[in-house]
């Protein structure tokens, strides 16, 4: 009994070698890549103007990462991200703006895009800033990322806007989450926004909870609105887009109290804050 016991002890110990050797015989190990090397057809001062803004700001070329496997250069797609930043920041700008890329190695940037990445980054119009862009190489899931070199340019981004402005020059509340409602015309004195800058308008009023409100450019008229497209949308009642005549109110927030809701034309996006 005690002979037959050591012989399976050591058939198993035999099976389980075998089985981890072809195991390792198989086993696909990443031993690395090349950072991507990182051109541009401009550098120096990027001309924007808002006449042009379909035209062509920049190219951006880079080269293949090769990424190397233990059986081989690797033939798995590689997915690259340009991303823009302003200078000193080191790409970790809480604004930074990226545009994704499958698989090609070039891509083509309008002044309209250039601008807009400036705009979200919350540049000023109309004066010189010093921008980076570089690369970023990775493979499935962001995985293994190289990096490129940088490129730095300066640019001067025009006023552009994701919304149209108000023609009227005024903003005003209405809405069943404010006091008066849904009656229009609605009190000047406590639900009109003040303009607090060329492209953004704020408010400070109290709102009921659980209720809705829109955005009206001329108080009395139902002719024309800033709304949401999908009041659905999680979290919206604390912020996020909003347009020009789209379908549905603004979800207003959970709780009643005051609030301040902040609208920027800029980039399309509105913010409610509880104070």
């Amino acid at each position: 009994m005690k002979k037959i016991f050591k012989i399976s002890l050591f058939a198993s110990i035999l099976v389980f070698s075998l089985w981890s050797c072809k195991k390792d015989d198989h086993q696909i190990i990443l031993k690395g890549g090349t950072p991507p090397v990182l051109t541009a057809s401009d550098s120096g001062n990027i001309p924007l103007s808002i006449n042009n803004k379909n035209a062509k700001a920049l190219t951006l070329s880079w080269t293949n990462p090769d990424y190397q496997f233990s059986t081989g250069v690797s033939s798995l797609d590689v997915n690259y991200t340009i991303q823009i930043d302003t200078a000193g920041a080191n790409f970790t700008s809480p604004d930074i703006q990226e545009k994704s890329i499958a698989r090609d190695l070039s891509s083509v940037i309008t002044v309209g895009e250039l601008n807009t990445y400036l705009a979200k980054l919350g540049l000023v119009e109309n004066i010189s800033h010093n921008i980076e862009v570089r690369v970023k190489a990775a493979l499935l899931n962001q995985s293994a990322p190289l990096y490129s070199n940088v490129i730095k340019f300066k640019a001067i981004p025009y006023l552009d806007v994701a919304v149209p402005l108000p023609v009227t020059g005024d903003l005003f509340l209405v809405g069943d989450a404010t006091a008066g409602g849904w009656n229009n015309p609605v009190p000047e004195a406590t639900q009109k926004f003040t303009k607090t800058s060329s492209t953004t308008y704020e408010i400070t009023v109290p709102l009921i909870g659980g209720k809705e409100y829109l955005v009206l450019p001329k108080n009395g008229s139902w002719d024309h609105k800033y709304a949401v497209k999908d009041k659905s949308v999680a979290g919206l009642n604390e912020g996020g887009s909003f347009g020009y005549d789209l379908g549905d109110n603004f979800p207003g927030p959970a709780a009643s109290g005051n609030y301040k809701i902040t609208l920027d034309f800029k980039v399309g996006k509105f913010k409610v804050v509880k104070l």
